[in-house]
Order: structure tokens, then C-alpha cells, then sequence
């Protein structure tokens, strides 16, 4: 049997390359035509011009966070939709609340991909216990089992006894959900006496997927694969069984960017995941997620060739308050573009004698990190951030993606 869902995953990396670049100029004249929120932000763009991913990275960044506000002030969806009721199959809601549509194509969240690198074959029964109320976890996983040939057991969340005897009766070959609620399913069926040894396979999401909970389940002779994926954007990346990162969907295209600007990194930085969809009814172009990591260099062993990630790293979004008022990456960025000297910045906070205090570390050009300097930066954070704040120099900062960091300590 094929060990890849198709012939898209092995592709040339120029080829893909140029396949999606080719379909990036009428996606953004899409969003530009059928989205009020896109109509706005690209009036001055001419949609043929944004051709290569230097162009693309001249658009705005969209960040989950400002969904909230968007769609507050335009309902459902904040302008973003191009698609609406009668053309969209569902529509979810996630915490915030956030709206999320579905639209009525198969396998519309595109995680067929995912289950097939993940062992998961036409004909298997797949215990999703993914959540189905309200929020699209269940959904977006069943859609891409069903277009895969499976056929889904709704598990959902909780009813554990219950869950884990269906499993028992209907003995399935694949589970999809999060790692940790598998692993609280095989305790509960010990504890009950009942068997599962048909269940051999998993797609897990949502959480961490840590090495020994992957060790516990691989002691049981489940192999468990990873899926990185969202409420907004469905599939961005998944496991294979070179467990080497995880290999970026075919469907979109990925870059990673300095938090708080739309900056794309080179391959090894860590960053903001940033990811624009070709998809009709949700046309999102540069979206923030939130999330940090990083692209690895190369391909995998498995023989998929698209970009690979190294999963998540932590969140991109490290918004805190100090001395009552908000500070953002956003803000830390401008005073880096102020100043041509600086290269990098991070804002640490911390509460020395418990009064709040911020100093940012700045990787600065050899020999420029003087005292005048460092006065022009400290003055520049004041003005951007209306809070005082040190200024220290660095010859490096580390790769984590961090420009916020909070070493606060409350005892």
C-alpha cells in the first residue's frame, strides 16, 4: 500500500513552490472581492502583484487575538467570511467567544493527510474523542476520516466507562483525541477487565504530546502520531513516521515571523507560525496564530518534501501588564525598528523589593552599544510603552522566540 496520501507530498520543493505562488494572486483577489474585512485592509493592493513570498510578507498579519474585537463589531464573522448561511455547512464557537465557519466541501479541514501518515487506512473504525459540542474538534477530524473510507464512533468527551466499552465491543483499529485522554481510556480499561487489542493506531491533538505519554501508549502496541492544527485554519502540520517534525499541509502556506511584526524568519529561528489558507469560504491571508516554532532545514526522511516545523514551541502572543498597564510584542518591535543598530530585543520583567521593572536586552552592532544609545532606546520605550525601563546590551539573545519574558516571582 502507498506509504503517502498522494503524489502532492513528494512533489519537487520547487514544484510546490511554484503551485502555490501561482494560486497566491487570485486567492488574495478573492479575499479582496468577497470579504468586507479584506476589501478594507487591501484597497491600495494590486492583487497580481502579490506573487512571491516577499510580497506576500508585505501584507498585514492577522493575529487570533483580534478576532474577538472583529467579530464584535461585525457579525458573525468580522468581515472575514466569503461564504454565508445556506453555502456554509456549520458554524462552532471557541472560547472568547471566536466563530469559526464551515464550509460544505469534503474533507474541508483537510486532515485526511494527517490520519494517512499516521497509519490510519480506508476501512478502519476510528474512536474520535474529540469534543462535538459546540466547538469543531469532532468535526474536523471525522470529516477527514470519512473522506479517508473510515467509519467514526462519535465518542466525544468524557463518559469514560462508556467510551472505553464501546471500544471494547466495537473493538476499533484507530483512536483520534488527545494524548492524555487515551491514556486515561486504556487505565479505565484495565481497571474494568476489558481488552482492546485491535487498537493499534492514533492521531492525537490538542495538547502536548510528551515522550513518555508516547512511550506509555507504544508500551501498549499503540503508535501514536501528532496533528497540528486550529479551530480557524484546520490542518497546518502533522507527524510521519520519520517523527522528524512535523510536515507543513499541502493546502497552505506557512511562515514563521518575529513576534510582534510580520518579519518572516529564516529556517532554524523560532517565531509566530503564520499561515495563509487557500480556501474559498475563509480566505485568510497572513494569519497570526499565536504559536511559536520553528521551520526545520531539509526534508524528511519519510520522503514528504514539504517544510517541516518543530511542533509547538509556546505562544507568540506574550502580552503582559506591568504596573497595571498592558505591554506587547507589538510595541518591543517598534523600538527595535527605531533603531537600526539593534538587531534583536527582548523586555524581561521582573519585580525586584515586589515593584514591577522592565529592562530590555538588545543584540546591538559591535561597538555601538554606548550610553547615548541606550538613553535613545530607554527614551523610545518610555514613548511607546508610556512605562521607564533600563536598557542592557547583549552580544546574543536565545533562539526561543521569546520578546516578552516574565520573571516575575511571587512568593
Amino acid at each position: 500500500m502507498n506509504e503517502h496520501f498522494d503524489a502532492l507530498e513528494t512533489r519537487s520543493p520547487a514544484e510546490r513552490e511554484a503551485a502555490l505562488l501561482a494560486r497566491l494572486p487570485q486567492q488574495v483577489a478573492h479575499a479582496k472581492a468577497n470579504t468586507a474585512y479584506f476589501a478594507t485592509t487591501l484597497r491600495e493592493v494590486d492583487p497580481a502583484s502579490i506573487n512571491s513570498r516577499a510580497a506576500l510578507a508585505q501584507l498585514p498579519v492577522l493575529r487570533k487575538h483580534e478576532l474577538i474585537d472583529l467579530q464584535k463589531k461585525q457579525r458573525p464573522f468580522g468581515g472575514l467570511a466569503a461564504s454565508g448561511w445556506g453555502r456554509l455547512g456549520r458554524v462552532f464557537s471557541s472560547p472568547g467567544p471566536i466563530y469559526e465557519p464551515e464550509g460544505r466541501s469534503a474533507d474541508y479541514w483537510r486532515t485526511a493527510r494527517a490520519l494517512y501518515a499516521a497509519g490510519i487506512r480506508p476501512g478502519d473504525l476510528v474512536h474520535n474523542s474529540f469534543s462535538y459540542h459546540m466547538t469543531p474538534g469532532g468535526w474536523l477530524l471525522e470529516a477527514g476520516a470519512q473522506a479517508l473510507g473510515c467509519t467514526v464512533f462519535p465518542g466525544g468527551v468524557g463518559q469514560t466507562e462508556q467510551q472505553v466499552q464501546a471500544m471494547a465491543d466495537l473493538q476499533p483499529a484507530a483512536y483520534v483525541g488527545t494524548p492524555s485522554f487515551l491514556r486515561i481510556l486504556l487505565e479505565k480499561a484495565d481497571e474494568l477487565g476489558l481488552q482492546i487489542p485491535s487498537l493499534t493506531k492514533a492521531l492525537v491533538s490538542g495538547e502536548a504530546f510528551l515522550p513518555p505519554v508516547r512511550e506509555a501508549l507504544l508500551a501498549r502496541g499503540v503508535k501514536g502520531y501528532q496533528a497540528y492544527a486550529t479551530a480557524d485554519l484546520g490542518l497546518i502540520a502533522y507527524e510521519t513516521p520519520a517523527r522528524d517534525g512535523l510536515v507543513v499541509d499541502e493546502e497552505v502556506i506557512l511562515e514563521i515571523v518575529r513576534p510582534g511584526t510580520g518579519e518572516p524568519l529564516p529556517a532554524g529561528e523560532v517565531g509566530e507560525v503564520v499561515v495563509t489558507l487557500l480556501g474559498a469560504d475563509y480566505p485568510l491571508l497572513r494569519f497570526g496564530t499565536g504559536d511559536l516554532s520553528a521551520i526545520m532545514p531539509g526534508t524528511s526522511p519519510c520522503g514528504r518534501t514539504n517544510l517541516r516545523i518543530k511542533g509547538w514551541l509556546g505562544r507568540a502572543d506574550q502580552t503582559t501588564k506591568v504596573k497595571g498597564m498592558f505591554v506587547h510584542p507589538e510595541q518591543v518591535a517598534a523600538v527595535v525598528k527605531r533603531h537600526p543598530q539593534l538587531s534583536r530585543a527582548r523586555l524581561v520583567v521582573t519585580n525586584p523589593d515586589s515593584t514591577d521593572a522592565m529592562t530590555l536586552h538588545c543584540c546591538v552592532s559591535a561597538g555601538t552599544g554606548d550610553a547615548a544609545l541606550a538613553a535613545a532606546i530607554a527614551a523610545s520605550l518610555r514613548e511607546l510603552t508610556k512605562l521607564r525601563g533600563a536598557v542592557a546590551f547583549a552580544d546574543s539573545l536565545p533562539n526561543d522566540g521569546k520578546v516578552i519574558s516574565d520573571e516575575r516571582k511571587y512568593d
